[in-house]
This record gives structure tokens, sequence and C-alpha cells, in this order.
């Protein structure tokens, strides 16, 4: 494990087109094998802190660094992407194929992988998560539970150095919530988890922090 940061967010202000300015010169890092929740009000800017993270949207000001270099050009934006997973609060955004299996294989396939090894390496991440037998499953005969599953399966068969993770209990029952508690508490990579759950996020992240004023501050478990 590294302790330079593998993501860093230096200086951001950001805001939404006629409104105030969610952030004004903030600042935050994820080094390998962190694991950071951020537990902030609704409105603060938390899922708006990973999509800028992951060059969905674009700072007025500021840089976002991917090991130490600037995600300037679609290249550096690429490999950051593919490095570092992002699970979508809503997985109806991130699940798009017609099966469970052709979901998590796409990601893969995008990565250079020949056909039947994108095949193999999607079985294989569905099985580290127990969730083979749904494989040939069509995507909208899966439970809310399922497709959060799944929607981690779709970005662990990239094998990252890391995920962001908004909101990933949302709507969820407590055996699903229980399945994915566990599921990241064996993983070893590092971590960025946005929730309004503090008890998930004592039990999946090391430290905590918050968004006061546009800013990170600190946050205790």
């Amino acid at each position: 494990m590294s302790d330079s940061p593998l993501l860093s967010l230096n200086n951001i202000s950001f805001g939404y087109t006629g409104s105030p300015l969610l952030f004004d010169g903030l600042d935050f890092t994820l080094t390998e094998g962190e694991q950071t929740g951020i537990h902030a009000p609704n409105g603060s800017g938390k899922t708006t802190l990973l999509r800028l993270a992951m060059g969905l949207e674009k700072a007025q000001s500021g840089t976002v660094l991917f090991q130490g270099s600037p995600v300037d050009s679609a290249q550096a934006l690429h490999h950051l992407r593919c490095t570092v997973g992002f699970v979508l609060q809503n997985s109806d955004e991130q699940l798009f194929s017609s099966t469970v299996l052709e979901d998590v294989a796409f990601g893969p396939l995008n990565l250079g992988l020949k056909p039947q090894e994108a095949r193999d390496r999607a079985l294989e991440t569905l099985e580290s998560i127990g969730m083979a037998a749904l494989a040939e499953r069509p995507i909208h005969q899966l439970s809310g539970g399922e497709k959060k599953l799944v929607s981690i399966a779709t970005v662990l068969s990239m094998r990252p150095k890391a995920l962001l993770l908004d909101e990933p209990t949302t709507f969820l029952d407590e055996k699903s919530r229980g399945r994915i508690i566990r599921l990241l508490q064996e993983m070893g990579i590092g971590r960025v988890i946005v929730s309004h759950d503090r008890d998930f996020l004592r039990q999946t992240t090391v430290s905590l922090v918050t968004i006061k004023d546009g800013r990170i501050a600190p946050c205790s478990l």
C-alpha cells in the first residue's frame, strides 16, 4: 500500500448554474487502501464530490489529480475510470444490458479483454460475491438488493484499485444491506462511501469526514 494519493481534489470551487457555490476551496485526498466515509446533510454536495472526482462534473476552479497527474485529457479520464470504480446511487442508471452476465462483462470488454476472457472474468466476479446463480437472469427480474450487488460486480470485474459508492444502502432491506456490509468488509481495496447511514459507515469505513461551509471537515465515527 502506498502513502501517496491515488486520487485528490485540490482547491476545488464548484456550483451549479444559478446557484451558490457548493464547494469553495475544497480539498479531498484518497490514498491507496484508505477507507473513508462521507456523512453530511442533504444538499451539501456529497454526490457532486464523487461526480467531480470521476470527471462527470467540471469544477469552476481547482484540479483533480489521479496518481499525481492532472485528469485533463480523455486518455487520463479513461485511465482513471478503469482504475477507480464508481457505484451509482440508482442501480437502474448503471445496469443497461439484458442479463447480469452481460452487464458484468461489459467493463472487462472495455479494458480490451477478448469476449471469452471477459465472460470468465464476469463469472469469477459473480462467484466471488455469491451471485453466480443469477448470471443469466434478466436485469429487470432482479430485486433492489440484487441490482445493487450486480452494480458493485460491474466495477469489481474491472479489478479497480478503489471504489466510490454513492448511498449504497438506499431502499435496501436489512438482508441486502447486510450482504453489502459483509462484501465490503471482505474487500481490501480503498473506498469512499457517501451515506446517510452512520451505522453502515461505522462497519465499512475506517475514517469519517463531513462537508461544512463548502469544504471537507473531520467527523467522528
